[in-house]
């Protein structure tokens, strides 16, 4: 990974993706470094927070995710990095760790950052849902959404999930699963996708890249 994404030598964007021992995240720490940034896991807090953006993955249950982000004591990372105001994205139980609580795992709170509550996927549909499935865009969306496919029409996403958050104000994108199923959220620089962006082609890869674009650098230092 070379220092300068190509762009007229701009330097590329440092990016922490939070590392708090719960699985594989290689391929998003590989996914945001093909689209021009200087991704790197990391599981040390003075490394997360000189970062310019910060990206918490997650694949699980939201009760073990929950203690291991507050064991490896990146929870704290994670709130001050959006608090800081740097572009912040959850992704997949990363997104799920955002909002305040899950019924998954009663009793374990959230991050908070997003209101509301993760719910089981409606029954009558195959738990969990392990397919591509279409966006649906809110309002005007998100610019992130924009572009996203030649044809203009709706972005097809991976999701592989059985919870998701209600689909409250913040929710820019649903998707349909036995009802519309909350798909993407943003509040302020917070971002938080159920779906993979990572394993979501050339679509989610564009999402990717204009997130990172929309990145400044040298904030946090």
């Amino acid at each position: 990974m070379t220092e300068a994404d190509g762009a007229g030598g701009a330097v590329a964007p440092r990016v922490a993706v939070l590392d708090y021992g719960i699985g594989n995240l290689r391929s998003a720490e590989k996914a945001l470094q093909h689209v021009g940034a200087r991704a790197h896991l990391t599981a040390d807090p003075d490394e997360a927070a000189s970062a310019d953006a910060v990206v918490l993955p997650g694949v699980g249950a939201f009760g073990p995710c929950r203690d291991a982000l507050a064991a490896s004591g990146l929870d704290t990372v994670a709130l001050a990095a959006a608090a800081s105001g740097r572009p912040f994205l959850g992704i997949c139980v990363g997104m799920q760790l955002l909002y305040e609580g899950s019924e998954e795992s009663p009793g374990a709170a959230g991050l908070g950052l997003l209101p509301g509550q993760v719910r089981r996927l409606p029954d009558g549909v195959k738990h969990p849902q392990m397919q591509w499935n279409r966006l649906d865009v809110h309002g005007a969306g998100s610019p992130l959404l924009e572009g996203l496919t030649a044809d203009g029409s709706a972005p097809w996403m991976y999701f592989v999930h059985s919870f998701a958050a209600e689909v409250t104000d913040d929710v820019v994108a649903t998707c349909d699963y036995g009802g519309p199923v909350a798909a993407m959220a943003v509040r302020g620089n917070v971002v938080a996708t159920q779906f993979h962006p990572e394993k979501s082609g050339h679509a989610g890869l564009d999402l990717l890249r204009g997130w990172v674009r929309r990145i400044p650098v040298g904030a946090a230092r």
